[in-house]
């Protein structure tokens, strides 16, 4: 057997500090590759087990708005309760179902297979989110349709939804990703995954004016609440687009800053 200087391998050199064993094997794995392959991973494995909760979710939505027609005959209330059981159903799989995926990750010690990858941390954190926000497609648009139809309203820029979900969708997930790897157990991740989840249904779907001063400062600090206004502000005769785009902009700003987070929390995690 030959032996080969580590000089003259493809993709690989000794280290420049010169210290014995150090070598670098190769380069590490460019991030946009590496959210494609982790967010193809999640989407498959996935696909089976979540399916059925998203039938769950978009049925919840749907009982929501047809318990809540009993009581709100149309005009604003009417679009509140629509955009906010759509967004109910990005709430439930981002937020709710995403913290208890890392939370029964981190416990399982799952994270070291992922330590072990040499993918940026950003890369699994945004591939999970990216896949579990992927499933509230269907269900958002039929939750927005069946709603429309059941409170007359119009379906003329339901084309919004394609930029609410994402945006909410991305600040849902980053937080239900930082909540179930901060929480020091998984049953905690899923208390505090189900209780975001009940936030957005409460403060969502309710019409904001009819809720306590207190209450809507609480609501303003929730995520989803600027998906809700930005939907909602759509189903007018003439939408004040200026204030849809800020509702957006809010949503990825803090889209932005929660899959920050969860990305830090990842990286804390994983070398515990």
């Amino acid at each position: 057997m030959s032996v080969v200087p580590a000089e003259v391998l493809p993709g690989a050199r000794v280290a420049e500090s010169g210290a014995p064993g150090e070598t670098d094997l190769g380069p590490r794995a460019r991030l946009w590759p590496s959210l494609v392959a982790v967010y193809r991973a999640q989407l498959s494995r996935a696909r089976v087990a979540r399916i059925p909760l998203l039938f769950v979710a978009t049925f919840q939505s749907i009982g929501i708005m047809i318990m809540m027609r009993g009581v709100v005959d149309g005009g604003d209330d009417a679009r509140s309760v629509v955009a906010g059981a759509s967004v109910l159903v990005v709430a439930y799989v981002g937020l709710n179902l995403l913290a208890q995926y890392f939370g029964q990750l981190r416990a399982s010690g799952g994270l070291d297979h992922y330590a072990t990858l040499p993918v940026p941390a950003a890369a699994v954190v945004l591939g999970a989110a990216g896949a579990y926000a992927s499933f509230t497609v269907p269900g958002t648009v039929v939750t927005a349709v069946f709603g429309c139809a059941l409170f007359g309203l119009p379906l003329a820029h339901l084309w919004v939804l394609a930029a609410v979900i994402p945006l909410c969708g991305a600040a849902l997930s980053g937080l239900g990703a930082a909540l179930g790897l901060l929480a020091p157990r998984p049953e905690l991740a899923t208390l505090l995954g189900q209780l975001g989840m009940s936030a957005a249904l409460l403060l969502g779907v309710l019409p904001a004016h009819r809720m306590p001063d207190a209450v809507q400062v609480v609501r303003d600090l929730l995520p989803s609440t600027y998906g809700v206004e930005a939907f909602a502000r759509t189903f007018g005769g003439h939408p004040d687009w200026p204030l849809v785009l800020g509702d957006l902009a809010v949503c990825a700003a803090v889209g932005t800053a929660s899959l920050a987070l969860a990305t830090w929390a990842y990286r804390r995690a994983a070398v515990r």
